[in-house]
């Protein structure tokens, strides 16, 4: 079976993701239509919508809920063996925390694109702001106290209990 090519398993758990970006957006106006489920082993284990509006958080995002109600389920930062189904092509920063947390496979229904088309939401900026390099991006960025950071760093390096991720 071709990862990259959607299943009927793929279709019921798009349901659920989407059944969950309708009550965000349309219910209980919590922020927009994006919902996520995440499955392990053919179950879903996690869920989350955008609350972006109601809580005034601009990182509860559907994706980043589910993230962290998984790896709590789990009792582990590592959600290897899991699928996440998302209403929207994951934002930047979405994006990264699926890295981090090694989920398997992302599926998703709508693209960036219709986001922008349909929601007015334009992450191109982000994308585009990121390609620069730091010191010529829209945010300023100073390093300081790098030497006092090194130590501190040295120190984690070196200590021999440390949970590597």
């Amino acid at each position: 079976m071709d990862p990259r090519l959607p299943t009927a398993e793929d279709e019921h758990f798009m349901r659920a993701a989407i059944r969950l970006g309708e009550k965000a957006a349309l219910i209980d106006g919590t922020g927009g239509p994006f919902g996520c489920v995440i499955v392990k082993d053919g179950k879903i284990i996690a869920e989350g919508s955008n609350h972006v509006v109601s809580e005034n958080d601009p990182t509860w995002h559907g994706e980043m809920e589910a993230i962290r109600a998984a790896a709590k389920k789990l009792g582990t930062f590592d959600l290897s063996g899991c699928t996440l189904y998302t209403t929207g092509e994951p934002c930047p920063m979405c994006a990264g925390a699926i890295f981090w947390a090694r989920i398997d496979r992302v599926v998703y229904a709508s693209t960036i694109a219709d986001a922008l088309c349909y929601g007015q939401f334009d992450d191109q900026p982000i994308y585009q702001d990121l390609a620069k390099p730091i010191a010529e991006r829209r945010t300023p960025a100073v390093q300081c106290l790098r030497e006092e950071m090194l130590d501190l760093w040295r120190r984690y390096e070196a200590k021999p209990d440390r949970i590597r991720y």
